[in-house]
């Protein structure tokens, strides 16, 4: 297990966390909570769908399995880029020729005047898809070359370049500013393309897809490429669960008291920065080693990767989730109450989060053993167990939001947490797991926790009396 490769994907996360935070700042000082947002939002809402459940999902983890154990690499790789690339170029372009009917699916509500004002935005973005597929796509080659640094670092261009579009256009109108932000999203995506094509050629990797190209209708990959397709629907749906989660969770609250939506967002903001920082951080610098491992057959490496990563999630989210629950008002205090947020709604906001804190270790462990699976090409049931999870998620939110409101839409999210992590673990081996608890860091991370907890509740206790 790599240290360097895991803290590269985790600083390469905080900044694209740090920079989209100063984004909203700047959004809101410019165009602040008006039409203008909900135009840019709207247009940029389907390229920013895809790119979580299409590219930087399911098709890294169905691609690097089946290119491992390709043995025409640059073939294999030449002609699933060319397949998917085609496909979204004529996606892309049929959006760019119908946009309002596009932009009307996703603002069903609206005017035909405001739809029409919105269409040309929907245009613009929607190409944003094809250079974050390029983006994916020479990542997953980098990733197997085990180099993340680009990749990582790289995810705050598309911010930078929208902070250098509103702080040139600051005093403009908004309507120049969000068609500025448009165009400041394709740049950011064009940037993110350039320094990933600097690190391919550094590391020789241009030479694999020359070769592909050249020898691509001399060389039979057909056999790899129905791996592959067998493998990437069920990766896509299994990465689509949680945004389809999120989504109904939205939904679900715009029927109980005003402010629900708000605080659900806003309590998942920070849920969501320990997940990002340390699980999928760890998972994705794991990814590749795994998968190699297990192509050569030797799992007792595979196995011994997954143990020092379980110990290493354990102690970075443990302390996580302890902060999270006993200095969840101090959190939010900080980060949101100013101005119209007012100590009424962080309260509401801190029992939300506590509740999404419950499911913080069963989801980032889900996220570790669900690498598993899909490194041994287990797509399909991976997928099974999301859609179980999801169910059981909606099962308890639809009983639960009636009697806690946000929270118990939150708590029933943290069930499905628990509920992936158990199934997940019950697919790759509940023996395995039992093994990995059999350790002396069993004791230390127990005696961590309480210490760790002691001296949180003692700092918590410090800020209900300055307050």
């Amino acid at each position: 297990m790599r240290l360097k490769s895991i803290f590269t994907n985790s600083f390469g996360i905080l900044l694209s966390r740090v920079t989209g935070l100063i984004r909203d700042v700047l959004m809101a000082s410019t165009l602040g909570a008006s039409i203008y947002t909900d135009m840019f939002f709207i247009a940029f809402k389907f390229p920013n769908l895809f790119r979580r459940i299409f590219a930087e999902g399911a098709f890294t983890q169905a691609f690097m399995p089946s290119f491992v154990a390709s043995k025409n690499k640059g073939v294999f790789a030449t002609a699933i880029f060319l397949r998917f690339m085609l496909f979204i170029s004529i996606i892309s372009l049929i959006v760019t020729l119908t946009p309002e009917s596009i932009t009307k699916l996703l603002a069903w509500g609206w005017s035909r005047e405001l739809i029409l004002e919105t269409a040309p935005l929907t245009a613009v973005t929607f190409w944003y898809l094809d250079l974050i597929f390029i983006v994916t796509f020479l990542a997953t080659l980098l990733q197997y070359r085990e180099h993340f640094a680009t990749t990582a670092l790289s995810t705050a261009l598309l911010n930078i370049s929208m902070i250098g579009a509103m702080l040139i256009f600051f005093n403009s109108n908004p309507k120049t500013v969000v068609y500025a932000l448009s165009f400041a999203v394709l740049i950011g995506g064009i940037l993110q393309v350039l320094a990933h094509i600097f690190a391919i050629r550094k590391f020789k990797l241009h030479r694999l897809l020359i070769g592909g190209w050249r020898y691509r209708n001399s060389r039979d990959i057909k056999d790899e490429e129905r791996k592959f397709s067998r493998l990437f629907l069920p990766s896509v749906w299994g990465n689509s669960a949680p945004q389809i989660s999120s989504f109904l969770d939205t939904f679900l609250a715009s029927f109980l008291v005003a402010g629900s939506i708000s605080y659900l967002f806003y309590a998942n903001r920070v849920f969501q920065l320990p997940l990002a920082l340390i699980a999928i951080a760890t998972s994705t610098a794991l990814f590749p080693s795994i998968s190699k491992a297990l192509n050569r057959g030797d799992r007792k490496e595979a196995y011994q990767n997954l143990k020092k990563a379980f110990w290493l999630l354990a102690f970075l989210l443990g302390a996580s989730l302890l902060g999270g629950v006993i200095l969840a008002e101090p959190i939010v205090w900080l980060l949101f109450e100013r101005g119209e947020f007012t100590r009424v709604e962080t309260l509401e906001t801190v029992k939300v989060l506590q509740m999404y804190m419950v499911g913080l270790m069963p989801y980032g462990f889900a996220k570790l053993f669900s690498m598993f699976l899909y490194a041994s090409n287990r797509h399909l049931k991976a997928a099974k167990i999301a859609t179980t999870a999801l169910v059981v998620n909606m099962l308890f939110s639809l009983i639960l939001m009636q009697y806690m409101g946000a929270m118990g839409l939150a708590l029933a999210g943290s069930i499905g947490g628990i509920t992936l992590f158990i199934l997940t673990v019950r697919e790759v081996g509940t023996d395995i797991f039992f093994n990995i608890l059999r350790s002396k860091y069993t004791i230390y991370f127990s005696i961590f926790l309480v210490t760790f907890g002691y001296l949180l509740y003692y700092i918590a206790n410090s800020y209900i009396t300055l307050n």
